[in-house]
């Protein structure tokens, strides 16, 4: 028998008893309809020593049940208290229908505080979240971030005050552009970039470095292999899939992740997108990551998506759909293909730019690279008909 909460004051009660074991597992939780409240998925049973089981964003393919034990979310909360510094106050601004947002609760629960709940009935604004900030009391504060948000809380001094009065501020949920890091820390925020999944009970690589207990191993495709003791039990009646994404080698259970990734000098982990948003254009691989950072890194530019458009010669085009700086005109084309081809090479340089008002998103922020890919085949399309 699953809990059914409604608001986040009840699924935090919820939450609290389901990692206790006082009260029964969560059922899967979903985001509604066009945007609207999360809602319980079909009732199952799951296996028993379940905690969590919550539905992936589906922002890549078609949505999953993830089952999280309760030793799973310990680790994490207990990986992530001793890498923060320890217990905090947390303030609630992600969604709970998502991993990252139903750890903030779970964290606030380990630790014994009580977390500040942002009103999520209204969209997210800079000034709702310097409120919510200006309610906490403990002594150390922290708060968990998309891209997206921090970008707007950035745009507005009274929330820009707001970021900097945290201990913590994790980031994650979609790759974050160098250049909103910068401007974030610049502005005396302490940012922590976050890398992980639903399958691994959320974030579980911190600023590139692994949480403890966490092992980080990239196969020869650069494919990044994940194992630790916060590794989600499986998928919902999904047996044959959790068998092809966790897999027993030398003695431990690894998690094949979709992502691909490098690893510096210094040992840290440097995400380099998903293996799927791979371009391959005139038989050259090209990781849109790389191209986004490199877009943002222009005045112009306040955030950008990369994607490929089929083309009989090329194979793919790189396109780069853009969000300007207010009061910023759209960048030259020639211009902004010399300064990615720089560092990346000609094959990496964007062969069609669009500007749009914003990312089309879905989930926890990342970014909806199938709806950026219709735009920019209509921009393409448009473009040869000149």
């Amino acid at each position: 028998m699953s809990a059914s909460p409604g608001t986040e004051r009840e699924l935090l009660e919820a939450l609290a008893g389901a990692l206790d074991g006082s009260g029964p597992p969560l059922a899967p939780l979903r985001e509604g309809a066009h945007g609207g409240p999360a809602t319980r998925a079909r009732a199952e049973d799951v296996p028993e020593g379940t905690a969590l089981a919550v539905t992936t964003s589906g922002s890549t393919g078609e949505a999953r049940t993830v089952l999280l034990s309760r030793s799973a979310l310990e680790a994490s909360g207990r990986a992530t208290e001793a890498r923060l510094g320890g217990p905090a106050q947390w303030l609630l601004a992600l969604p709970v229908h998502h991993v990252a947002g139903l750890q903030v609760l779970a964290r606030s629960i380990l630790a014994g505080t009580e977390p500040v709940l942002l009103d999520q009935s209204e969209s997210f604004t800079p000034e709702a979240f310097a409120t919510a900030a200006a309610r906490l009391t403990g002594e150390r504060r922290c708060t968990s971030l998309v891209p997206t948000q921090l970008h707007r809380v950035l745009a507005s001094p009274e929330g820009t005050e707001a970021l900097r009065s945290f201990d913590a501020v994790l980031v994650g949920g979609a790759a974050t552009q160098p250049s909103l890091l910068e401007a974030a820390r610049a502005a005396g925020a302490r940012i922590v970039r976050t890398y992980g999944m639903t399958e691994t009970a959320g974030g579980c690589v911190y600023d590139g470095v692994p949480l403890e207990g966490v092992r980080v191993e990239l196969d020869p495709e650069g494919r990044i292999h994940l194992a630790g003791p916060v590794l989600a039990t499986g998928y919902l009646s999904e047996p044959r899939l959790t068998a092809e994404t966790f897999r027993q080698r030398d003695g431990e259970r690894w998690l094949r992740t979709s992502d691909l990734g490098s690893l510096g000098e210094d040992g840290a982990l440097r995400v380099l997108g998903r293996v799927d948003d791979v371009i391959a254009t005139g038989g050259v691989k090209v990781a849109p990551a790389a191209v986004e950072a490199r877009l943002t890194e222009l005045d112009e530019v306040a955030e950008a998506c990369v994607v490929g458009v089929p083309d009989p010669e090329w194979g793919a085009l790189v396109v780069g759909a853009l969000v300007l700086a207010p009061g910023a005109k759209a960048p030259a084309l020639d211009a902004v293909r010399e300064h990615v081809a720089l560092s990346l090479g000609a094959p990496a340089a964007p062969r069609h730019l669009l500007v749009v008002p914003e990312i089309p998103a879905r989930g926890p922020g990342k970014p909806d690279r199938r709806a950026v890919q219709e735009l920019a085949a209509q921009a393409v399309q448009h473009d040869s008909r000149r």
